[in-house]
């Protein structure tokens, strides 16, 4: 989701659930403030679990969880949305054209061939290296890239996941269904839609001209300040979704 995340992990205990996540907030958070030129904490609170143990329990879960970007206006139907990656239990290329190596360009067979050693050695894909490959394609092979690294990368046991609905079409059919629910972790939602981060992710690009949206953050919070301010006063949109997006701690009262 645009500015948080939902995990459905299998665990043999919290310990290792708590060390799991702690690891790899720890990378994501450091490499988002090397690409940001920032300090601090990135996540504003501890993660919330909560053991699902029975089928029924589970089942609901796996559909809160694909259903999210629904509740959030960010598509009609689970299986649209890229990143909660239901597209991807039956096509490796779910958003983008085939991706056949031997037709495609040299920066996009270069590109692949990155990702691939990148991944053989166990290693993640840091900004910077995203941004010097995406930097050398076209909107095409960019998707294609996308649903190549998102293929590559996938640790999600999809049959584990079908199990508890007799196949891929019946779980995306209960989807549509019922929205799922989260009963026991206490989530803070601010504002109905998540369309308004896409917004305003398009309005800076175009306004400020950036190459990448990472560079909004690196500028001085006077700054940022004033950008939010501005768009709040032109769009309406939420304030306090506007301050998440910007980074910024402000007291509403």
């Amino acid at each position: 989701m645009p500015d948080h995340v939902h995990l459905g992990a299998i665990a043999s205990s919290c310990d290792r659930l708590t060390r799991f996540i702690q690891e790899v907030s720890k990378a994501f958070a450091l490499s988002d403030s090397i690409t940001c030129n920032r300090e601090g904490h990135l996540f504003n609170r501890p993660f919330g679990s909560a053991p699902k143990k029975d089928s029924k329990a589970i089942r609901t879960n796996i559909i809160y969880i694909g259903n999210n970007p629904v509740e959030r206006k960010l598509c009609v139907n689970a299986a649209e949305y890229r990143w909660n990656y239901l597209a991807y239990a039956v096509s490796t290329h779910p958003f983008s054209e085939k991706l056949v190596i031997r037709k495609a360009s040299w920066a996009m067979k270069k590109a692949v061939k990155e990702v691939k050693g990148e991944y053989k050695r166990g290693k993640p894909l840091s900004y910077a290296l995203l941004q010097r490959l995406f930097g050398t394609l076209d909107q095409k092979e960019k998707n294609q890239l996308v649903d190549y690294i998102i293929t590559t990368y996938s640790v999600i046991d999809y049959d584990y996941a079908f199990r508890f609905f007799g196949g891929y079409d019946n779980m995306i059919k209960a989807m549509g269904y019922t929205a799922g629910k989260e009963h026991d972790i206490q989530e803070n939602m601010v504002g109905k839609s998540d369309v308004c981060y896409s917004l305003i992710t398009k309005r800076l690009l175009e306004e400020l001209h950036l190459q990448d949206i990472h560079e909004i953050f690196s500028m001085p919070e006077s700054f940022r300040t004033d950008l939010m301010l501005e768009i709040h006063t032109k769009t309406k949109l939420d304030l306090r979704q506007l301050a998440k997006y910007f980074r910024l701690k402000i007291r509403f009262e």
